[in-house]
Parts: C-alpha cells; structure tokens; sequence
C-alpha cells in the first residue's frame, strides 16, 4: 500500500488536494498509474483488490475513485455495487472511472449504465488518462 503527494502542476487542482483511490490487483498497473498521477498533486491511495478498496473508503473519503473492471474475486462491477450500497456518508457517491481492455460499443454501454463515470479502454496513454480523470474532477 502505497501514496504519494508532489506539488500539483496541473491548473485546477494546485488549490486543493483530494484523496484519489486506484484499484487495481496488479502491482505493476498500480506503480504506472500511481507514477502517471503524481503529476495532478494529490493524495493518492492504492489498493490492490476491491475488498481493500471498501477498507479505505469506510476509513476516509475520496474525490475519485479508479479502478480494474477486470480483478479476481470481486470485479470492477461487483466492486461499484458495494460502493454505491455504502450510501453517501461512507463515500458511495463517489465517481468511479473504469479501466478495462477491449472495449465494444455494448461494453461501453453496459459499463457507463452500471454507474461508471467514464471508462478508459486499454491501453491508453497518460494523457488520456489525465484528461479523464480531471473531465470527472470538474464535473
């Protein structure tokens, strides 16, 4: 479990910092997206799997939310079911920002219907995801 705080150099953001929790089950996902989002200035929060995701949204609150549709045990929709169950106070209003490869025109419907935000087909560049995550940060 790891975060990281640098100065932001992303307008916008400079003012505040918010806690943003990146799900992922591979450690090597998590470093390249925790190494990406150093850039924004906040707080980031890792977690490895989606149990351990609801463990530190029950402890803190969170601005965003980034998260693998694809983890074993429970995947990115059960995980977004669980958030949404936790109500507003414990963070389950939260938006969620889906990761996942190969994505249809039908996977992007069922993924944005489910609850998701926005989605990031892989592989996506660093820009893109920037870009993403700060479209559901302004929002």
């Amino acid at each position: 479990m790891g975060s990281i705080m640098v100065e932001s150099e992303v307008p916008g953001l400079a003012d505040e910092r918010v806690n943003i929790l990146l799900v992922d089950d591979r450690p090597d996902k998590l470093l390249a997206l925790e190494t990406v989002l150093a850039s924004l200035g906040q707080h980031l929060v890792l977690a490895h799997s989606g149990t351990e995701a609801l463990r530190h949204l029950l402890k803190q609150e969170f601005a965003l939310i980034v998260l693998d549709v694809s983890m074993p045990g429970m995947d990115g929709f059960e995980l977004l079911r669980e958030i949404r169950a936790l109500g507003s106070d414990a963070g389950g209003s939260v938006p969620v920002i889906a990761m996942t490869a190969l994505v249809t025109h039908a996977d992007g419907r069922r993924i944005l219907n489910a609850g998701f935000q926005a989605y990031l087909p892989k592989p996506f560049t660093p820009d893109r995801l920037v870009e993403t995550i700060m479209t559901v940060l302004d929002d």
